[in-house]
């Protein structure tokens, strides 16, 4: 694994890790979820926020086709979930939100952390939220976990239930002690991303914490080989890419709305500089995961969970086009990741991460 970090380090903060931690403060005193277009919030963990890429002519995501790799998912969870300030949230009666929930994996991981909080998680799959609630642990105990649909462009902290997570009584309008969300943000659409992250920092109370990690792969082969096939012309799924093409390789990012793949995320300076306004502090770090797979099929696996969903979900499963997609696009991933000394590959995924904490 291999990390780039910036700022300086702020020992007040401090936690040790096998990554270089940097955490950019603010100067003391300073104040200041498809052919469609079906709008849907949830995470690789399922399905795209309300506003961002959706599968186009799919009505859920496939919670256990993104469990293929739970392991490997989840690792963020908890690479994420160690690098919390101490104490992130009161010890009793804290309200956590899990915002892109998916099948439940990153709320367990939440729970193990905090097992007294009021814990919500939510999601707009159907299939995620269902597979979540279905989890035993979520139900047992003195806080069992609550699980919602929900928009994440739309949604506010006033929707919780009262008493959160079902510990007993509660304030509805109690601030969000922790907002924590794993690879969700990266389905909306650039112009939605930091304005929607922002609008709920700025619901939190004075250290309240907004932590959350996003894959930043667009222009990984993984990711750009799914453009280029798309593209190629005289092909059975050509037309299903007409209307609305995606990106072209070498001229960035396409400014149509409606096209498959999702938008780069920002630089860490972006982000930094679009929350550090109205935050004491501004973790930020980039983290490059090395998956080692079988092989390129098992690339293709990995992807069918997540961002290759918009542009499947556009070819007609009818007449062949969708599985010559897939073998093409298979064949494709086989030239950019060539075998290694075992047989098999390494797929890289670079993943942005960011804890901000309220002034």
């Amino acid at each position: 694994m291999t990390s780039s970090t910036l700022g300086r380090l702020h020992p007040a903060l401090h936690h040790s890790s096998p990554r270089s931690a940097i955490r950019w403060e603010a100067p003391f005193g300073r104040r200041p979820f498809h052919a469609a277009a079906a709008r849907t919030m949830s995470t690789s963990q399922g399905s795209a926020p309300q506003g961002a890429t959706a599968p186009a002519g799919q009505a859920d995501w496939s919670a256990s086709q993104y469990l293929k790799f739970h392991a490997q998912r989840t690792r963020p969870v908890h690479d994420l979930v160690a690098q919390l300030p101490s104490p992130p949230i009161p010890a009793s009666g804290a309200r956590v939100v899990d915002l892109g929930c998916g099948p439940g994996n990153s709320t367990a991981v939440l729970r193990a952390r905090f097992p007294d909080a009021r814990i919500s998680g939510l999601d707009s799959s159907p299939d995620m939220v269902a597979r979540a609630r279905a989890q035993p642990s979520m139900r047992d105990g003195p806080a069992a976990v609550d699980f919602h649909q929900a928009d994440l462009l739309s949604w506010s902290p006033d929707q919780l239930p009262v008493g959160g997570g079902g510990g007993g009584g509660g304030d509805r309008h109690q601030p969000v002690h922790l907002f924590f969300s794993n690879a969700v943000l990266h389905w909306l659409r650039r112009h939605d991303r930091v304005p929607t992250i922002v609008r709920l920092v700025r619901t939190q109370a004075p250290g309240g914490v907004f932590a959350f990690q996003c894959p930043d792969n667009w222009a990984e082969p993984s990711h750009a080989a799914m453009r280029e096939v798309a593209l190629r012309p005289g092909r059975p799924w050509s037309a299903a890419f007409a209307a609305h093409p995606p990106s072209r390789p070498g001229e960035g990012e396409s400014g149509d709305p409606e096209r498959p793949d999702m938008d780069a995320i920002e630089s860490p300076e972006d982000m930094y500089n679009a929350l550090i306004p109205h935050c004491a502090s501004v973790d930020v770090w980039k983290t490059t995961y090395q998956h080692v797979l079988p092989g390129p099929r098992e690339i293709v696996e990995w992807v069918k969970g997540t961002g290759l969903m918009p542009f499947l979900n556009r070819i007609p499963e009818q007449g062949g086009a969708r599985e010559a997609f897939l073998s093409a696009y298979k064949e494709r991933l086989a030239e950019l990741y060539p075998p290694l000394a075992d047989g098999q590959v390494t797929l890289r995924y670079p993943r942005l991460f960011v804890i901000a904490v309220r002034k």
